[in-house]
């Protein structure tokens, strides 16, 4: 073995080792090549010692095949990434076989052949083999049609008419569809070619971002401005994995089915993988909204004669609703204590509201209007400072209630309720919770001394953003008593 053989095992094992550090995914491929062109020094070597001079242009040919492919697998898969200049991976291919064509011409020129004549022969082999193999050929040229105008790339969402997938590879013949079914569709390059492809999430400028539609009906009682405003609002409000901020989520009136408006909710997907999960989440966000807005999702109307056997029904799911509050109400130490009938009475008066997780319960600032039991989940308690994250100041969860303090000093919202997991919560409004108040002092007590444990846990929270005053606290507990006292109506 001379020293230029030595040479090319050297450069080679140097691009092997170069391109299985930045490219691992493709080890086998470039190990193949490694192992075929050590293959063919090898053999050409022991040929060479014994004489066989047919055995040792073989091997020759074959090791020069695998230090020609290693190259390029080299130019193309690392210095051309590198340089931010990749080119499709089917010039590469023709590259290479151009490479392989005329280093097999040169080697017929070195042992006497006539390449001219073999040019003419071979031009009628291949227009006979052309008509053979239309339809491949058809792929072929199609694919690399692909490959040069860019109108698909890897990476690519795309939608035919059966198939909808990321697209993972184009090759020759057949580009390769990952579905979100975890599998790997084939389909023919001419076919893209012919057929209407749609690029999912694509648009000139702008990021990968899909749009989806969620189709929902709701009774005509309801006026539609209201169902709008208020899914759109609480759209707004949220941060939905997935769920892009621009554009903003839409809610649009887009028809009648069966009795019922028929509206759709838009929003814009980031993660096109994630499109049932995300549309399962905002379904359920969007389902809570309307509940706590008093907005039943309607389903078709038909006319069944079972007047009867509906109010009885209805009687029934009714006097289950009020046990479930009755249970609630129980588990609130103040109103325990009540007769039956005096918690019958405020059971009467709540108000189901559902949150799904991440839900905004009770927003810092805002005007407040209802005093919340918690009857099922938990949530966090937040402080948002003028400048600065918001801080967790407490928990709330089954069997506390939340919001008593702006409802009674009838300032803004203190801090901002999160819900942290789903939560079932029953909402009493101003009105009735004066009423019970002022009616039964010692809950007015027990409820002064929740404020004054929650005022001190706020005034912790602001203290440490340097929001209020060191003699501030006493002077706004004294304001905030004083408050309750003309509230309740009761002399200190």
């Amino acid at each position: 073995m001379d020293a230029s053989a030595l040479g090319l095992i050297v450069v080679a094992l140097v691009l092997a080792v170069l391109l299985l550090r930045t490219r691992p995914q493709e080890r086998p491929v470039y190990l193949n090549t490694l192992w075929l062109f050590l293959f063919g020094i090898g053999i050409e070597a022991a040929a060479d010692f014994f004489g066989w001079r047919g055995v040792m242009t073989v091997s020759r040919i074959v090791a020069a095949i695998a230090m020609i492919r290693l190259t390029g697998f080299f130019f193309f898969r690392l210095l051309l990434p590198a340089a931010r200049r990749p080119l499709p991976r089917i010039v590469e291919d023709l590259a290479i076989v151009g490479i392989y064509i005329v280093y097999g011409f040169v080697q017929l020129r070195g042992l006497g052949v006539d390449v001219s004549s073999l040019v003419t022969t071979s031009a009628i082999l291949t227009a006979v083999l052309a008509f053979a193999m239309q339809d491949t050929l058809g792929n072929v040229l199609s694919g690399l049609a692909i490959q040069l105008d860019n109108s698909v790339q890897v990476g690519d969402w795309v939608q035919l008419e059966h198939v909808s997938g990321r697209v993972i590879d184009i090759r020759w013949r057949s580009t390769l569809i990952e579905t979100r079914n975890w599998e790997t569709v084939v389909v023919p390059n001419s076919l893209l070619m012919k057929a209407s492809v749609a690029i999912l999430g694509r648009r000139e400028g702008q990021p990968q971002q899909w749009r989806r539609i969620l189709t929902f009906l709701v009774d005509p009682g309801v006026p539609p401005a209201r169902v709008i405003s208020t899914v759109e609002d609480e759209m707004r409000e949220l941060a939905i994995p997935n769920v892009a901020r621009t554009p903003a989520a839409r809610c649009i009136l887009f028809g009648f089915a069966q009795g019922n408006l028929q509206y759709q909710l838009r929003y814009f997907l980031t993660d096109l993988a994630e499109d049932d999960a995300t549309d399962s989440m905002v379904r359920v966000h969007l389902f809570a909204t309307l509940q706590r807005a008093g907005i039943r999702v309607a389903e078709p109307q038909h006319t069944v004669h079972a007047v009867q056997r509906d109010e009885a029904h209805a009687a029934t799911v009714r006097r289950r609703e009020l046990s479930r509050r009755m249970q609630a109400l129980s588990g609130i130490g103040f109103l325990a204590t009540l007769p039956d009938a005096e918690r019958a009475e405020i059971a009467e008066r709540l108000q189901y509201a559902p949150f799904a997780r991440g839900d905004v319960i009770t927003k810092q600032g805002n005007t407040a209007h209802w005093l919340y039991i918690v009857a099922y989940g938990d949530g966090e308690v937040l402080y948002e400072p003028p400048q600065g994250m918001p801080q967790v100041i407490g928990k709330v969860g089954p069997g506390e209630i939340f919001g008593e303090m702006a409802l009674i000093s009838g300032e803004a919202r203190s801090a901002t309720v999160v819900a942290k997991s789903d939560v079932e919560c029953y909402r009493l409004d101003r009105a009735s919770f004066q009423e019970l108040i002022a009616s039964r002092p010692e809950i007015a007590e027990e409820v002064k001394r929740v404020m004054g444990v929650r005022r001190t846990d706020l005034e912790q929270a602001r203290a440490a953003f340097a929001v209020a005053g060191n003699g501030g606290q006493e002077t706004e507990e004294r304001t905030l008593i004083s408050r309750l006292q003309r509230f309740l109506r009761l002399r200190a």
